[in-house]
């Protein structure tokens, strides 16, 4: 099994103050992972290093290969993100949001009618205006652009935040799609039990180091949860 994404010794800070340090990592193929830490611990910012947002020293490797920074090359080699917020163009229609996805050039099974089957909610809705739909159906848009990027490392940073129980659902079944079609999976969550039913590993920073790194059956320990606890 290759391997989509490594850190090796990354650190990135914002001006002055550190957030990462020395932070190794690495993620397969078809793998799904979940970066769980408290509030602060810099889980964001990791997303954010692989586009080169912090300033990063270290590596940053995707398949293998060194990573040049700026804000579309991780998508070019097959690395999107789902960015906390969701950042939906007001100014364009749902189905206008979701084929920004094809400026990564790259292309393959996720196509327009794949995330329609996907979400079909969007479907449905695909000509309205993407700052019109609700909380939920803008998280399904902001990974139906993701998708169409065709990425073989999908991150998302904090996708159920804000979204009531049935929405949440409807998102874990959807990821649990993704990933049977292969697509690695990357997930920064604080609901644990998400994590629990999609990952087979966590990785768990720490005031920006990389404290724990296990098969998430140990996510349920008395350790990790005090180092992970708000």
């Amino acid at each position: 099994m290759s391997t989509i994404l490594e850190f090796r010794s990354v650190s990135a800070s914002y001006g002055g103050a550190v957030i990462l340090q020395n932070v190794s990592f690495s993620i397969d193929e078809g793998e799904t992972v979940g970066l769980v830490g408290r509030n602060g611990a810099g889980k964001t910012t990791t997303l954010l290093s692989v586009y080169g947002v912090p300033a990063v020293r270290g590596d940053i490797l995707v398949a293998g290969e060194p990573l040049k920074t700026g804000a579309h090359v991780p998508a070019t080699r097959g690395v999107s993100l789902v960015p906390q917020g969701k950042r939906i163009f007001s100014n364009l229609t749902v189905e206008e949001n979701i084929l920004l996805g094809r400026a990564s050039g790259r292309s393959g099974s996720w196509t327009l009618g794949a995330v329609y089957d996907l979400f079909p909610n969007l479907a449905r809705g695909k000509k309205r205006s993407g700052n019109s739909l609700s909380g939920g159906e803008q998280q399904m848009l902001a990974i139906a652009r993701a998708l169409l990027a065709e990425p073989a490392l999908l991150m998302l940073d904090e996708p159920t935040e804000g979204l009531a129980p049935v929405i949440i659902d409807s998102i874990v079944e959807a990821l649990k799609e993704i990933r049977s079609r292969g697509t690695a999976l990357l997930l920064v969550e604080q609901h644990i039990g998400m994590i629990q039913k999609l990952a087979t590993r966590y990785l768990a920073l720490r005031q920006g180091e990389l404290a724990s790194d296990g098969p998430v059956a140990d996510l349920g320990s008395r350790a990790v949860q005090q180092m992970i606890a708000l």
